[in-house]
């Protein structure tokens, strides 16, 4: 059939029949199944429920939860009833959420637990619109889901012709949802999209890799992501099981347990991965270790398409069979692929674990597009390191005269909620839609991101510095946790650091010193002499004007809590600049450099 509704997916996925185990999710430690016709009923059954409620097409929806079978009953059964869905952050601030509640006018609240009930209900104090709060798990403080979706399914047959005439008036170009993006500054916006833009998305998606109804998926990054939703409607329009993970800290266990053939990250927990890998290394003595090391040598230099030659391959496939195997057991043993997305992915870590049969797929997208512009894919030649892919068949991409990327196409939003304004700062009359990113096309095909247009600055001296492309470099590093570029309007380029505190504890005991603090890690003379050993050897490969002259270690992570981080995980540069001002000075205060 004809996908031309978010919805119509619904339908489309009982033609692959009753699969036993569509959606899942862990309850009193034991993995919990929902057959496709348990997703599909339930899904109608909170549309009655929404239509027994007296709301009506346009009206709006929140739903504030972690990943669980839940969210896309309510997904889907909210798009039955013509709802507009807002789906937010759960670890948003305060000040954010009573914003989004206020803004969007949301006249029902579906959230995860009695702490988000709590926060809503704070958020919410004084508004006269929302009209329940509706729990996943049973609280006193608010209405069980269960009781909702049992009262939907009393009355199902009452409102079953309201659903059909509601269903049969959605038009593709219908809003669907808004997304209210978390920004690195000001206030959020809500990002509408319509049900052509995902939709397209899902469409031009679908040859991302050789996708089997067979395939297992763990879902984790969080559902109101729009890659992570996207990427869900994309299982589903395949037929793939989406078995949700019970949170970031239980994800290696939840890997062993489903045996995932793909799962969607970002750059910042392939990096975790990767240094739990390498600890592992680190622990092995003698020619275990020696052979392990060799392995990480091998999968480093690693080029597609057997472009090291023969003797390389037959050296990998050593690797493979006697390391390599192990890392993929460690993920369930079933991986095919690992797309990324969110930030850019460096390039070691994507020969590594592409290396090791952990095909990894760097994208490039934005809330505004759907958000799949381009991605590394298994056409043939549809892999280049170092880019983000080739870009959707169905959207034009350009770059503008100052490098900036420019996109067109059925995924492009229809705009930001209640602001036009902005909605024309970045989208052009014709459909244009400005990204904010500096890019460039590679052999004439693949889209590489060089940069952020609003976090590019100039030193005193008139040079233009990405930082960006030098803070992957720097994150290379095993001491360096996190990091943020500085320098604008000074004589050089300086970089805050984050210390990778656990590692910098072993790695220490190592040359026979134990620190009590985090304080005292970043005012050793070692630890120092180390970092900035690390930092020369960088700028070897930097142009003169872009060497970091001069680094300070901080002693605290950033953090979605602390505000230096979005939810999605991404720095928050004035926030951090704002909290570090003396630290900043004390790097510029002399010109001895």
């Amino acid at each position: 059939m004809e996908i031309k509704r978010v919805f119509d997916i619904l339908d489309h996925l009982k033609e692959f029949g009753n699969k036993p185990d569509i959606l899942s999710s862990k309850k009193n430690k034991q993995w919990f199944n929902y057959s496709t016709e348990d997703f599909y009923n339930n899904a109608y059954y909170v549309s009655s429920a929404l239509i027994e409620m007296g709301l009506t097409p346009g009206d709006k929806a929140c739903i504030i939860s972690n990943n669980c079978p839940e969210w896309p009953f309510v997904d889907f059964g909210c798009q039955l009833a013509g709802i507009v869905s807002v789906p937010v952050f759960p670890t948003i601030s305060a000040h954010d959420l009573t914003f989004i509640l206020m803004h969007s006018e949301a006249k029902i609240v579906f959230v995860f637990n009695a702490d988000l009930v709590k926060k809503v209900k704070a958020a919410s104090e004084g508004s006269t619109v929302i009209q329940k709060i509706i729990s996943f798990t049973e609280v006193p403080e608010a209405a069980y889901f269960g009781n909702f979706l049992q009262v939907g399914k009393e009355k199902f047959n009452d409102n079953k012709q309201k659903i059909e005439q509601i269903k049969s008036s959605i038009q593709e170009d219908g809003l669907f949802t808004i997304l209210y993006t978390s920004g690195t500054t000001g206030t959020p916006k809500g990002v509408m999209l319509s049900h052509r833009n995902l939709v397209s998305n899902v469409l031009s998606s679908h040859g991302l890799a050789p996708f089997k109804q067979t395939w297992r998926a763990l879902s984790f990054l969080p559902l109101n992501h729009i890659l992570e939703r996207m990427i869900c409607n994309l299982y589903l329009y395949c037929g793939i099981s989406i078995y949700y993970a019970e949170g970031l800290e239980k994800i290696a266990d939840n890997l062993r347990e489903v045996k995932p053939h793909i799962f969607i990250t970002v750059p910042r927990l392939l990096e975790r991965l990767y240094d739990k890998i390498i600890d592992k290394g680190e622990k092995l003595t003698g020619y275990k270790k020696k052979l392990f090391f060799w392995a990480v040598d091998i999968a480093e230099n690693y080029e597609l398409e057997g472009a090291n030659g023969w003797w390389y391959e037959f050296k990998r496939s050593i690797a493979d069979k006697l390391i390599f195997s192990k890392w993929r057991e460690a993920l369930g043993g079933n991986i095919v692929c690992v797309a990324s997305g969110g930030a850019a992915l460096q390039v070691r870590l994507s020969k590594i674990f592409t290396c090791a049969k952990i095909v990894t797929l760097e994208g490039y997208g934005l809330t505004e597009t759907s958000p799949v512009i381009a991605v590394n894919n298994f056409k043939p030649h549809g892999i280049k390191f170092g880019t983000v892919g080739l870009v959707n068949e169905n959207l034009e991409v350009k770059i503008a005269a100052d490098g900036e990327i420019i996109v067109r196409g059925p995924s492009i939003m229809l705009g930001y909620y209640k602001n036009e304004e902005a909605t024309k700062e970045v989208l052009t009359a014709d459909g244009w839609f400005h990204t904010g990113d500096i890019g460039m096309f590679v052999d004439g095909k693949y889209l590489k991101i060089t940069d952020r247009k609003k976090e590019i600055f100039k030193t005193s001296s008139g040079k233009y510095i990405a930082p960006l492309v030098i803070e992957n470099m720097l994150k290379q590093s095993r001491f360096v946790e996190q990091c943020m570029v500085i320098g604008e309007g000074e004589k050089f380029a300086s970089a805050l650091i984050v210390p990778n505190f656990e590692y910098l504890q072993e790695w220490s005991k190592q040359n026979g010193i134990v620190f009590e603090s985090n304080e005292k890690i970043i005012e050793s003379e070692i630890v120092k002499k180390a970092v900035s050993q690390f930092v020369r050897d960088m700028n070897k490969n930097l142009a003169p004007y872009e060497q970091i002259k001069r680094q300070a270690m901080l002693t605290q992570n950033w953090t979605i809590e602390g505000g230096e981080l979005t939810p999605k995980m991404s720095m928050k540069r004035k926030v951090i600049f704002q909290k570090n001002k003396s630290v900043i000075d004390k790097i510029f205060s002399s010109d001895s450099e």
